[in-house]
Protein backbone atom coordinates (compact mmCIF):
# COMPACT_ATOMS: atom_id res chain seq x y z
CA UNK A 1 0.00 0.00 0.00
CA UNK A 2 1.53 3.79 -0.95
CA UNK A 3 1.74 5.78 1.98
CA UNK A 4 -0.71 9.06 1.70
CA UNK A 5 1.02 12.39 0.32
CA UNK A 6 3.42 13.95 3.01
CA UNK A 7 1.08 16.82 4.91
CA UNK A 8 1.76 20.09 7.20
CA UNK A 9 1.68 19.58 10.52
CA UNK A 10 -2.30 20.69 11.62
CA UNK A 11 -0.58 21.74 15.50
CA UNK A 12 -2.67 24.44 17.00
CA UNK A 13 -1.31 27.16 18.15
CA UNK A 14 -1.32 25.98 21.54
CA UNK A 15 0.87 22.94 20.60
CA UNK A 16 3.43 24.49 18.58
CA UNK A 17 3.93 27.44 21.91
CA UNK A 18 4.23 24.23 23.68
CA UNK A 19 6.99 22.71 21.13
CA UNK A 20 9.37 26.00 21.23
CA UNK A 21 9.25 25.62 25.39
CA UNK A 22 6.25 27.75 26.49
CA UNK A 23 3.68 25.75 28.22
CA UNK A 24 0.20 26.53 28.86
CA UNK A 25 -0.87 29.17 30.23
CA UNK A 26 -3.95 26.91 32.60
CA UNK A 27 -4.47 23.30 32.55
CA UNK A 28 -8.22 24.65 31.12
CA UNK A 29 -6.51 26.31 28.09
CA UNK A 30 -4.93 22.95 26.86
CA UNK A 31 -7.79 20.77 27.61
CA UNK A 32 -9.99 23.08 25.03
CA UNK A 33 -7.28 22.94 22.47
CA UNK A 34 -7.05 19.12 22.90
CA UNK A 35 -10.70 18.86 22.15
CA UNK A 36 -10.78 20.73 19.33
CA UNK A 37 -8.07 19.07 17.89
CA UNK A 38 -9.43 15.35 18.14
CA UNK A 39 -12.90 17.12 17.14
CA UNK A 40 -11.34 17.64 13.50
CA UNK A 41 -9.47 14.74 14.06
CA UNK A 42 -12.46 12.27 14.10
CA UNK A 43 -13.79 13.21 10.63
CA UNK A 44 -10.55 11.20 8.94
CA UNK A 45 -10.26 8.59 12.60
CA UNK A 46 -11.78 5.62 10.31
CA UNK A 47 -10.05 6.29 7.58
CA UNK A 48 -6.53 6.21 9.33
CA UNK A 49 -7.38 3.45 11.38
CA UNK A 50 -7.87 0.97 8.34
CA UNK A 51 -4.60 2.16 7.16
CA UNK A 52 -3.01 0.72 10.14
CA UNK A 53 -5.34 -2.33 11.40
CA UNK A 54 -2.46 -4.06 11.89
CA UNK A 55 -1.39 -1.80 14.53
CA UNK A 56 -4.54 -1.56 16.37
CA UNK A 57 -5.20 -4.96 16.25
CA UNK A 58 -1.70 -5.82 17.69
CA UNK A 59 -2.95 -2.96 20.56
CA UNK A 60 -6.50 -5.18 21.01
CA UNK A 61 -4.57 -8.38 21.37
CA UNK A 62 -2.63 -7.11 24.06
CA UNK A 63 -4.86 -5.48 25.83
CA UNK A 64 -7.11 -8.87 26.09
CA UNK A 65 -4.63 -10.47 27.44
CA UNK A 66 -4.82 -8.05 30.27
CA UNK A 67 -8.38 -7.60 30.63
CA UNK A 68 -10.55 -11.23 30.69
CA UNK A 69 -13.66 -10.84 28.70
CA UNK A 70 -16.87 -10.03 30.41
CA UNK A 71 -15.41 -7.57 33.04
CA UNK A 72 -16.77 -4.04 34.06
CA UNK A 73 -14.24 -1.80 31.90
CA UNK A 74 -13.74 1.96 31.54
CA UNK A 75 -11.81 3.33 29.07
CA UNK A 76 -10.08 6.58 29.50
CA UNK A 77 -9.43 7.78 25.71
CA UNK A 78 -11.31 6.03 24.33
CA UNK A 79 -11.73 7.71 20.63
CA UNK A 80 -14.45 5.80 18.66
CA UNK A 81 -14.66 2.52 21.22
CA UNK A 82 -13.41 0.07 18.97
CA UNK A 83 -10.54 -1.34 21.67
CA UNK A 84 -13.17 -1.20 24.42
CA UNK A 85 -15.64 -2.93 21.93
CA UNK A 86 -13.02 -5.66 21.40
CA UNK A 87 -12.34 -6.45 24.95
CA UNK A 88 -15.82 -8.15 25.30
CA UNK A 89 -17.19 -6.05 28.90
CA UNK A 90 -19.92 -6.76 30.52
CA UNK A 91 -20.50 -3.35 31.27
CA UNK A 92 -18.36 -0.58 29.15
CA UNK A 93 -17.95 3.19 29.56
CA UNK A 94 -15.70 4.97 27.85
CA UNK A 95 -14.36 8.65 28.45
CA UNK A 96 -13.08 10.79 26.09
CA UNK A 97 -12.62 14.47 25.54
CA UNK A 98 -13.71 14.84 22.43
CA UNK A 99 -17.69 14.79 21.63
CA UNK A 100 -17.43 13.62 18.42
CA UNK A 101 -15.56 10.96 18.90
CA UNK A 102 -18.09 9.96 21.76
CA UNK A 103 -20.77 10.72 19.30
CA UNK A 104 -18.85 8.07 16.75
CA UNK A 105 -18.98 5.42 19.65
CA UNK A 106 -22.42 5.48 20.07
CA UNK A 107 -23.13 5.03 16.66
CA UNK A 108 -20.29 2.07 16.24
CA UNK A 109 -21.25 0.69 19.49
CA UNK A 110 -24.33 1.24 21.01
CA UNK A 111 -24.15 -1.24 23.49
CA UNK A 112 -21.09 0.94 25.40
CA UNK A 113 -21.93 3.96 27.32
CA UNK A 114 -19.73 7.01 26.02
CA UNK A 115 -18.97 10.24 28.24
CA UNK A 116 -17.97 13.44 26.82
CA UNK A 117 -15.08 14.52 29.61
CA UNK A 118 -11.36 15.00 29.86
CA UNK A 119 -9.27 12.65 31.63
CA UNK A 120 -8.25 15.17 33.95
CA UNK A 121 -11.78 15.85 35.56
CA UNK A 122 -13.21 12.37 35.33
CA UNK A 123 -15.57 12.01 37.82
CA UNK A 124 -18.04 9.00 38.20
CA UNK A 125 -20.30 8.85 40.77
CA UNK A 126 -20.92 5.60 42.17
CA UNK A 127 -19.46 3.67 39.41
CA UNK A 128 -16.82 0.56 40.47
CA UNK A 129 -14.94 -0.91 37.79
CA UNK A 130 -12.60 -4.26 37.39
CA UNK A 131 -10.43 -2.89 35.07
CA UNK A 132 -9.88 0.50 33.82
CA UNK A 133 -7.71 1.09 30.62
CA UNK A 134 -5.48 3.77 29.07
CA UNK A 135 -4.24 3.12 25.60
CA UNK A 136 -2.13 5.70 24.16
CA UNK A 137 -3.56 8.74 26.31
CA UNK A 138 -0.15 9.06 28.51
CA UNK A 139 1.46 11.15 25.84
CA UNK A 140 -0.97 13.57 25.90
CA UNK A 141 -2.58 14.22 29.45
CA UNK A 142 -1.55 17.73 30.92
CA UNK A 143 -1.08 16.02 34.71
CA UNK A 144 -0.50 12.37 34.84
CA UNK A 145 -0.42 12.17 38.26
CA UNK A 146 -3.77 13.82 38.65
CA UNK A 147 -5.71 11.78 36.22
CA UNK A 148 -4.30 8.98 38.61
CA UNK A 149 -5.56 10.04 41.46
CA UNK A 150 -9.12 10.56 40.07
CA UNK A 151 -9.64 6.86 39.04
CA UNK A 152 -9.06 6.16 43.05
CA UNK A 153 -13.00 6.60 43.26
CA UNK A 154 -14.26 4.31 40.25
CA UNK A 155 -11.43 1.69 41.59
CA UNK A 156 -11.75 -1.40 44.67
CA UNK A 157 -9.38 -3.54 46.08
CA UNK A 158 -8.88 -5.84 43.31
CA UNK A 159 -9.20 -3.25 40.36
CA UNK A 160 -6.14 -3.28 37.89
CA UNK A 161 -5.22 -0.41 36.15
CA UNK A 162 -3.78 -1.27 32.37
CA UNK A 163 -1.51 1.50 30.45
CA UNK A 164 -0.31 1.55 27.20
CA UNK A 165 1.98 3.82 25.49
CA UNK A 166 4.62 4.63 22.85
CA UNK A 167 8.16 3.92 24.15
CA UNK A 168 10.44 7.11 23.98
CA UNK A 169 12.51 5.42 22.03
CA UNK A 170 10.49 5.71 18.77
CA UNK A 171 10.16 9.23 18.75
CA UNK A 172 12.18 9.78 15.71
CA UNK A 173 10.44 6.43 13.68
CA UNK A 174 6.88 8.13 14.48
CA UNK A 175 7.95 11.59 13.46
CA UNK A 176 9.27 10.03 10.30
CA UNK A 177 5.88 8.31 9.84
CA UNK A 178 4.43 11.02 10.33
CA UNK A 179 5.91 13.10 7.49
CA UNK A 180 5.79 10.07 5.44
CA UNK A 181 2.02 10.63 5.53
CA UNK A 182 2.03 7.02 7.45
CA UNK A 183 0.81 8.12 10.44
CA UNK A 184 -2.05 10.97 11.19
CA UNK A 185 0.20 14.15 12.60
CA UNK A 186 -1.00 13.54 16.57
CA UNK A 187 2.11 15.75 18.56
CA UNK A 188 2.68 13.89 21.61
CA UNK A 189 4.01 16.29 24.11
CA UNK A 190 4.80 13.64 27.03
CA UNK A 191 7.46 10.85 26.22
CA UNK A 192 7.22 9.34 29.47
CA UNK A 193 9.51 6.17 30.44
CA UNK A 194 8.30 3.04 32.44
CA UNK A 195 9.46 4.40 35.41
CA UNK A 196 8.36 7.79 34.93
CA UNK A 197 5.25 6.51 34.96
CA UNK A 198 5.63 3.87 37.75
CA UNK A 199 6.52 7.08 40.26
CA UNK A 200 4.04 8.81 39.35
CA UNK A 201 1.60 5.96 39.82
CA UNK A 202 3.22 5.59 43.11
CA UNK A 203 2.48 9.12 44.02
CA UNK A 204 -1.02 8.58 43.15
CA UNK A 205 -1.68 5.22 45.41
CA UNK A 206 -0.86 2.41 43.37
CA UNK A 207 1.68 -0.02 42.64
CA UNK A 208 3.14 -1.95 39.70
CA UNK A 209 2.22 -5.61 39.24
CA UNK A 210 3.31 -5.93 35.65
CA UNK A 211 5.69 -4.42 33.22
CA UNK A 212 6.69 -5.51 29.77
CA UNK A 213 7.31 -3.86 26.07
CA UNK A 214 4.76 -5.30 23.38
CA UNK A 215 4.61 -4.77 19.79
CA UNK A 216 7.90 -4.58 17.92
CA UNK A 217 6.46 -4.43 13.89
CA UNK A 218 3.38 -2.14 13.86
CA UNK A 219 2.10 -3.00 10.42
CA UNK A 220 0.79 -6.43 9.09
CA UNK A 221 2.91 -8.50 7.11
CA UNK A 222 2.48 -12.02 6.83
CA UNK A 223 4.21 -14.19 9.03
CA UNK A 224 6.80 -11.70 10.20
CA UNK A 225 4.54 -9.68 12.31
CA UNK A 226 3.55 -12.76 14.31
CA UNK A 227 7.31 -13.76 14.57
CA UNK A 228 7.88 -10.59 15.22
CA UNK A 229 5.27 -9.07 18.05
CA UNK A 230 4.47 -12.83 19.52
CA UNK A 231 8.12 -14.22 19.68
CA UNK A 232 10.96 -11.88 19.19
CA UNK A 233 9.80 -8.86 21.24
CA UNK A 234 9.92 -10.59 24.13
CA UNK A 235 13.54 -11.99 23.83
CA UNK A 236 16.52 -10.32 25.71
CA UNK A 237 17.73 -7.19 23.58
CA UNK A 238 14.62 -7.78 20.93
CA UNK A 239 12.20 -6.45 24.18
CA UNK A 240 14.24 -3.11 24.55
CA UNK A 241 12.74 -2.36 20.98
CA UNK A 242 9.01 -2.52 21.28
CA UNK A 243 7.16 0.26 20.40
CA UNK A 244 4.74 0.08 23.07
CA UNK A 245 5.38 0.14 26.58
CA UNK A 246 2.61 -1.89 29.30
CA UNK A 247 2.01 -1.26 32.76
CA UNK A 248 -0.12 -3.06 35.14
CA UNK A 249 -1.07 -1.69 38.63
CA UNK A 250 -3.18 -2.26 41.30
CA UNK A 251 -4.57 0.63 43.79
CA UNK A 252 -3.09 -0.17 47.45
CA UNK A 253 -4.42 1.62 51.07
CA UNK A 254 -8.39 1.56 49.79
CA UNK A 255 -10.63 1.03 53.02
CA UNK A 256 -10.91 -2.71 53.83
CA UNK A 257 -14.79 -4.62 53.62
CA UNK A 258 -15.90 -4.15 57.17
CA UNK A 259 -15.90 -7.38 59.24
CA UNK A 260 -13.53 -10.03 59.37
CA UNK A 261 -13.50 -12.94 56.60
CA UNK A 262 -14.72 -16.66 56.97
CA UNK A 263 -12.01 -19.09 56.39
CA UNK A 264 -12.22 -22.48 54.90
CA UNK A 265 -8.92 -24.56 55.06
CA UNK A 266 -8.96 -27.60 52.54
CA UNK A 267 -6.85 -30.22 53.83
CA UNK A 268 -6.09 -32.67 51.25
CA UNK A 269 -5.37 -36.48 52.71
CA UNK A 270 -3.78 -39.81 51.46
CA UNK A 271 -2.19 -41.98 53.74
CA UNK A 272 -1.86 -39.43 56.26
CA UNK A 273 -3.49 -41.54 58.80
CA UNK A 274 -0.87 -40.26 61.62
CA UNK A 275 -1.09 -36.79 60.75
CA UNK A 276 -5.20 -36.17 61.26
CA UNK A 277 -5.56 -35.68 64.77
CA UNK A 278 -3.14 -33.12 64.81
CA UNK A 279 -4.27 -31.19 61.85
CA UNK A 280 -7.15 -30.78 63.52
CA UNK A 281 -6.13 -30.30 67.41
CA UNK A 282 -3.47 -27.50 66.25
CA UNK A 283 -5.46 -25.98 63.40
CA UNK A 284 -6.10 -21.74 65.03
CA UNK A 285 -8.91 -19.78 64.72
CA UNK A 286 -8.80 -17.12 61.96
CA UNK A 287 -11.25 -15.09 61.07
CA UNK A 288 -15.07 -14.28 62.01
CA UNK A 289 -15.16 -18.34 61.47
CA UNK A 290 -12.88 -21.08 60.62
CA UNK A 291 -13.60 -24.33 58.87
CA UNK A 292 -11.15 -27.50 57.86
CA UNK A 293 -12.26 -29.51 55.33
CA UNK A 294 -10.06 -32.74 55.04
CA UNK A 295 -10.65 -34.52 51.17
CA UNK A 296 -9.26 -38.22 51.73
CA UNK A 297 -7.86 -39.55 48.35
CA UNK A 298 -8.45 -43.11 48.29
CA UNK A 299 -6.01 -43.70 51.60
CA UNK A 300 -4.55 -47.61 51.98
CA UNK A 301 -4.08 -46.60 55.47
CA UNK A 302 -6.98 -45.46 58.44
CA UNK A 303 -7.14 -42.22 56.88
CA UNK A 304 -10.62 -41.81 56.48
CA UNK A 305 -11.19 -43.29 59.64
CA UNK A 306 -9.18 -40.80 61.23
CA UNK A 307 -11.05 -37.35 59.37
CA UNK A 308 -14.33 -39.02 60.64
CA UNK A 309 -13.41 -39.48 63.77
CA UNK A 310 -12.04 -35.86 63.86
CA UNK A 311 -15.03 -34.59 62.64
CA UNK A 312 -17.46 -36.50 65.18
CA UNK A 313 -14.84 -35.06 67.77
CA UNK A 314 -16.55 -31.25 67.01
CA UNK A 315 -19.82 -31.52 66.67
CA UNK A 316 -20.05 -27.68 65.71
CA UNK A 317 -19.59 -28.76 62.04
CA UNK A 318 -16.36 -27.24 61.99
CA UNK A 319 -14.74 -30.06 60.75
CA UNK A 320 -16.07 -31.43 57.27
CA UNK A 321 -14.86 -34.56 55.58
CA UNK A 322 -15.10 -35.39 51.93
CA UNK A 323 -13.70 -38.46 49.64
CA UNK A 324 -12.45 -37.79 46.20
CA UNK A 325 -14.09 -39.56 43.61
CA UNK A 326 -11.04 -38.26 41.09
CA UNK A 327 -7.25 -38.73 41.36
CA UNK A 328 -5.01 -36.16 42.23
CA UNK A 329 -4.27 -33.09 44.99
CA UNK A 330 -5.56 -30.72 42.15
CA UNK A 331 -9.11 -32.74 42.00
CA UNK A 332 -8.66 -32.70 46.18
CA UNK A 333 -8.12 -28.93 46.06
CA UNK A 334 -11.18 -28.33 43.69
CA UNK A 335 -13.63 -30.42 45.37
CA UNK A 336 -12.75 -29.10 49.06
CA UNK A 337 -13.08 -25.85 47.57
CA UNK A 338 -16.44 -26.22 45.77
CA UNK A 339 -17.82 -27.66 49.22
CA UNK A 340 -15.92 -24.32 51.51
CA UNK A 341 -17.87 -21.65 52.99
CA UNK A 342 -15.29 -18.94 53.34
CA UNK A 343 -14.08 -16.55 51.82
CA UNK A 344 -10.68 -16.86 52.07
CA UNK A 345 -9.27 -20.40 50.91
CA UNK A 346 -6.33 -22.10 52.24
CA UNK A 347 -4.35 -25.13 51.19
CA UNK A 348 -2.79 -27.40 54.10
CA UNK A 349 -1.08 -30.07 53.18
CA UNK A 350 -1.77 -32.96 56.00
CA UNK A 351 2.32 -33.87 55.92
CA UNK A 352 2.61 -30.82 58.37
CA UNK A 353 5.77 -29.93 56.68
CA UNK A 354 4.43 -26.17 57.18
CA UNK A 355 2.98 -26.04 60.62
CA UNK A 356 -0.78 -24.86 60.83
CA UNK A 357 0.18 -22.14 63.40
CA UNK A 358 1.75 -20.87 60.70
CA UNK A 359 -1.42 -20.20 58.40
CA UNK A 360 -2.27 -17.04 60.38
CA UNK A 361 0.26 -15.26 58.94
CA UNK A 362 -0.99 -16.13 55.66
CA UNK A 363 -4.32 -14.57 56.63
CA UNK A 364 -2.74 -11.43 57.75
CA UNK A 365 -0.32 -11.32 54.79
CA UNK A 366 -4.00 -11.46 52.06
CA UNK A 367 -6.55 -9.68 54.67
CA UNK A 368 -4.54 -6.57 54.70
CA UNK A 369 -3.96 -6.39 50.91
CA UNK A 370 -0.46 -7.05 51.50
CA UNK A 371 -0.85 -9.39 48.61
CA UNK A 372 -3.58 -11.44 46.62
CA UNK A 373 -2.47 -14.86 46.24
CA UNK A 374 -0.47 -15.84 49.36
CA UNK A 375 2.26 -18.46 48.74
CA UNK A 376 4.48 -20.41 51.26
CA UNK A 377 8.25 -20.41 50.40
CA UNK A 378 10.02 -23.03 52.61
CA UNK A 379 13.41 -21.79 51.26
CA UNK A 380 14.09 -18.78 53.15
CA UNK A 381 15.15 -20.38 56.88
CA UNK A 382 17.67 -23.39 57.77
CA UNK A 383 16.11 -26.49 55.96
CA UNK A 384 15.57 -29.39 57.80
CA UNK A 385 18.06 -31.62 56.74
CA UNK A 386 15.87 -34.78 56.02
CA UNK A 387 13.16 -32.53 54.87
CA UNK A 388 13.88 -31.65 51.51
CA UNK A 389 16.13 -34.40 49.02
CA UNK A 390 18.98 -32.16 47.01
CA UNK A 391 17.34 -33.14 43.70
CA UNK A 392 14.04 -32.03 45.14
CA UNK A 393 15.88 -28.44 46.11
CA UNK A 394 17.85 -28.43 42.81
CA UNK A 395 14.25 -28.89 40.76
CA UNK A 396 12.38 -26.18 43.11
CA UNK A 397 15.12 -23.28 42.60
CA UNK A 398 15.44 -23.62 39.15
CA UNK A 399 11.68 -24.00 38.30
CA UNK A 400 11.55 -20.94 40.76
CA UNK A 401 13.91 -19.27 38.54
CA UNK A 402 12.04 -19.54 35.50
CA UNK A 403 8.69 -19.00 36.60
CA UNK A 404 9.67 -16.00 38.14
CA UNK A 405 10.31 -15.01 34.29
CA UNK A 406 7.65 -16.05 32.92
CA UNK A 407 5.07 -14.79 35.17
CA UNK A 408 6.57 -11.48 35.69
CA UNK A 409 6.76 -11.70 39.85
CA UNK A 410 9.77 -12.71 41.61
CA UNK A 411 9.03 -16.05 43.47
CA UNK A 412 11.60 -18.28 45.60
CA UNK A 413 9.08 -21.47 46.10
CA UNK A 414 6.41 -22.46 43.40
CA UNK A 415 5.92 -26.07 44.84
CA UNK A 416 5.16 -24.99 48.39
CA UNK A 417 1.70 -26.53 48.76
CA UNK A 418 0.59 -23.85 50.69
CA UNK A 419 -1.51 -21.13 49.56
CA UNK A 420 -4.08 -18.83 50.55
CA UNK A 421 -6.11 -16.58 48.32
CA UNK A 422 -9.57 -15.13 48.08
CA UNK A 423 -12.49 -16.74 47.01
CA UNK A 424 -13.51 -14.54 44.55
CA UNK A 425 -10.40 -14.43 42.64
CA UNK A 426 -10.69 -18.38 42.91
CA UNK A 427 -13.37 -18.52 41.10
CA UNK A 428 -11.67 -15.96 38.32
CA UNK A 429 -9.05 -18.39 38.20
CA UNK A 430 -11.32 -21.25 37.81
CA UNK A 431 -13.52 -19.87 34.92
CA UNK A 432 -10.29 -19.37 33.37
CA UNK A 433 -8.98 -22.57 33.47
CA UNK A 434 -9.45 -23.48 29.89
CA UNK A 435 -6.61 -20.70 28.61
CA UNK A 436 -4.00 -23.10 30.21
CA UNK A 437 -5.94 -26.41 29.81
CA UNK A 438 -6.27 -28.86 32.84
CA UNK A 439 -2.94 -30.21 32.68
CA UNK A 440 -2.03 -30.01 36.61
CA UNK A 441 -2.48 -32.89 38.75
CA UNK A 442 -0.64 -31.03 41.48
CA UNK A 443 -2.59 -28.05 41.56
CA UNK A 444 0.12 -25.63 42.34
CA UNK A 445 0.68 -24.32 38.85
CA UNK A 446 -3.13 -24.10 38.06
CA UNK A 447 -3.14 -22.00 41.04
CA UNK A 448 0.23 -19.53 39.78
CA UNK A 449 -0.08 -19.44 36.19
CA UNK A 450 -3.90 -18.11 36.86
CA UNK A 451 -2.92 -15.76 39.34
CA UNK A 452 -0.12 -14.14 37.32
CA UNK A 453 -2.43 -14.21 34.14
CA UNK A 454 -5.27 -11.97 36.54
CA UNK A 455 -2.32 -9.30 37.63
CA UNK A 456 -3.01 -10.92 41.07
CA UNK A 457 -0.01 -9.59 43.66
CA UNK A 458 1.79 -12.74 44.14
CA UNK A 459 3.64 -12.24 47.74
CA UNK A 460 5.25 -14.83 49.15
CA UNK A 461 5.19 -16.33 53.15
CA UNK A 462 8.49 -17.50 54.84
CA UNK A 463 7.64 -21.05 56.50
CA UNK A 464 9.94 -23.20 58.63
CA UNK A 465 9.51 -26.65 56.55
CA UNK A 466 9.97 -29.81 59.18
CA UNK A 467 10.60 -33.61 57.52
CA UNK A 468 7.23 -35.56 58.17
CA UNK A 469 6.97 -37.79 61.02
CA UNK A 470 4.38 -40.32 59.48
CA UNK A 471 4.19 -41.92 56.28
CA UNK A 472 6.01 -41.04 52.77
CA UNK A 473 5.57 -38.16 49.78
CA UNK A 474 3.85 -38.98 46.81
CA UNK A 475 5.98 -37.03 44.92
CA UNK A 476 8.15 -38.81 42.06
CA UNK A 477 11.12 -36.46 41.64
CA UNK A 478 11.99 -37.93 38.19
CA UNK A 479 8.74 -38.33 36.98
CA UNK A 480 7.26 -35.52 38.65
CA UNK A 481 10.40 -33.60 37.53
CA UNK A 482 9.76 -34.08 34.09
CA UNK A 483 5.80 -33.72 34.36
CA UNK A 484 6.94 -29.57 35.75
CA UNK A 485 9.13 -29.06 33.06
CA UNK A 486 6.46 -29.97 30.74
CA UNK A 487 3.79 -27.24 32.57
CA UNK A 488 6.85 -24.86 32.55
CA UNK A 489 6.65 -25.06 28.88
CA UNK A 490 3.03 -24.49 28.68
CA UNK A 491 3.97 -21.55 30.63
CA UNK A 492 5.99 -19.95 27.91
CA UNK A 493 3.93 -20.61 25.22
CA UNK A 494 0.39 -18.97 26.72
CA UNK A 495 2.23 -15.91 29.44
CA UNK A 496 5.46 -14.97 27.56
CA UNK A 497 4.69 -15.32 24.19
CA UNK A 498 1.85 -13.35 23.48
CA UNK A 499 1.21 -11.02 21.03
Amino acid sequence: MNPMPAREPNDPDWVRSIRRGRPPSSMEEYLRGWEAFFDAYAAEVGQWHRRNEGYHQAIATVAGFFVPPQSRVLELGCGTGDLLAALRPSYGVGVDISGEMVRLMAERHPHLKGVKMPAEHVELPGEKFDYIVMSDLIGYLYDIRLVFERLRPVCRPGTRIVLGWYSRLWQPVLVLAEHLGLKYPQPLLNWTTAQDVSNLLYLAGFEVVRYRGHILLPKRMPWLTTLANRYLAHLPGFRWLCLTNWIVARPVGLPADSGAPRVSVICPCRNEAGNIRSVAQRLPAMGAHRELIFVEGHSTDETLDECRRAAAARPDGEIKVLTQTGTGKADAVRLGFSHASGDVLMILDADLSVAPEDLPQFYGALVSRKGEFINGSRLVYALDSHAMRFFNLLGNKTFAFVLSSLLGQPLKDTLCGTKVLWREDYERIAAGRSYFGDFDPFGDFDLLFGAAKLNLKIMEVAVRYRQRTYGKTNISRFAHGWLLLRMSTRAVRTLFFIG
